[in-house]
C-alpha cells in the first residue's frame, strides 16, 4: 500500500489539534497539488517541521482541487487550520505574489477523519527522510521504511481506539477510489467542494455560474438518512435550494425539473420559475459516480415535493 507524508505547518497542526474537526484542507499558496496520483481514501500523514521532526497524525486522502479564496474559507472555515478569515488570509498572503482577494487561487487538499496524536506518541521520521524535501514523500509498505513507519502509525491507533470513546474517528479507509468517495462519510466543507466541481460551478437548474450565490443542495438530507456523497447532491443557486429543500421545485429520476403549483397559489406569482418546469437540467456531472442518484431524487419527488 502506498501512502504519502506531508510537510506540515507547526502552528496549523496545533491549532487543529485541539479542535480535533472531521474534515481539514491542507492548504497550500500554490494550485498544484505536490503528489501525483493519490486515489481518494489514500492515507495522508502529517510531517512537521522542525523541530518537531516527527510524524504527528494524518487522515483519509479526499481529493486536491484549486479554488478562490473565499470559497476555501467559506466551505471549511476553521478547519483551514485558522480561527478567522482575516487570520487564513494573514497566513497566505505572505505566500502568493499576486494577491487577488476573494479570487486568489488556493490549492486544497481536502482530508477526512483526521487524527492527531498525543506528543508522547509521535513517531519519529524514518531514515529515508531526507532533510531537502520541502513538501512530502510517497511511501510504500512493500519497502522497509514504508512498512516499518505504516506500523508505527497502526500500533498508535490501535492503542488510541482503546482508549477513544470514538474509535470509528482513528479507523483508516480500506476503501480506496471511487469506492471510497461513495461510502466515506464526508465532511461538510467536502460535499460543498466536491459537488461544486462536479457540476463545473454551474447551477444545475439554470446554469447560473456566480459563485458565491451557488450552494451544495442535499437531495435526500443526512438528517433522513440521506447519504454525504456527491450522488446526493446537487449545486443550486441559493434561491432553488430554498425551494428545493421546501418541496416547491424537484427534479425528477430523469433530470426534468418540476414546479410546484404552491408557488402560485401561495405566493401569487413565480413566473421566474415556472418558465423552468419541465426542461432538462443545465448541468449534469460529466462523471456518472457524481450524477444524482435516481432513487434519491424519487424518494425527493415522493416525500418532500408538494406536487
Amino acid at each position: 500500500m502506498k501512502f504519502w507524508a506531508g510537510v506540515t505547518d507547526n502552528d496549523w497542526y496545533a491549532f487543529l489539534a485541539q479542535r480535533r474537526p472531521d474534515e481539514v484542507n491542507f492548504w497550500q499558496p500554490s494550485g498544484r497539488a505536490p503528489f501525483t496520483s493519490l486515489p481518494p481514501g489514500t492515507p495522508f500523514l502529517f510531517k512537521l517541521k522542525r523541530p518537531h521532526n516527527h510524524i504527528a497524525g494524518g487522515g483519509a486522502f479526499v481529493r486536491f482541487v484549486t479554488v478562490p479564496f473565499a470559497l476555501c474559507w467559506d466551505a471549511f472555515g476553521e478547519r483551514n487550520g485558522a480561527p478567522t478569515r482575516a487570520g487564513l488570509e494573514g497566513l497566505l498572503r505572505p505566500l502568493v505574489p499576486e494577491w487577488q482577494g476573494d479570487r486568489t487561487p488556493i490549492g486544497c487538499t481536502i482530508l477526512s477523519n483526521p487524527f492527531f496524536l498525543p506528543r508522547d506518541a509521535w513517531i519519529e521520521a524514518p531514515p529515508a527522510w531526507k532533510s531537502n524535501i520541502v513538501q512530502g514523500k510517497t511511501f510504500d509498505t512493500a519497502t522497509a521504511d514504508g512498512a516499518g513507519l505504516w506500523q508505527d502509525v497502526a500500533d498508535r491507533l490501535a492503542a488510541r481506539a482503546l482508549i477513544e470513546t470514538d474509535a470509528k474517528s482513528l479507523v483508516m479507509p480500506t476503501a480506496y477510489g471511487a469506492e471510497f468517495l461513495t461510502r466515506a462519510r464526508l465532511g461538510q466543507g467536502a460535499f460543498r467542494i466536491l459537488v461544486t466541481e462536479a457540476y463545473r460551478r454551474r447551477c444545475a437548474i439554470t446554469g447560473e455560474n456566480v459563485l458565491p450565490v451557488l450552494e451544495a443542495a442535499h437531495i435526500q438530507p443526512f438528517a433522513s438518512a440521506g447519504p454525504h456523497g456527491v450522488h446526493n447532491g446537487l449545486l443550486l443557486r441559493s434561491d432553488f435550494h430554498k425551494l428545493f429543500d421546501t418541496g416547491l421545485v424537484t427534479i425528477t429520476p430523469d433530470h426534468v425539473i418540476e414546479v410546484s403549483p404552491a408557488i402560485r397559489e401561495e405566493f401569487h406569482n413565480g413566473k421566474a420559475y415556472y418558465r423552468l418546469h419541465g426542461q432538462k437540467m443545465a448541468v449534469v456531472p460529466n462523471a456518472p459516480i457524481d450524477r444524482p442518484d435516481p432513487r434519491l431524487l424519487a424518494w425527493h419527488n415522493q416525500h418532500v415535493y408538494r406536487g
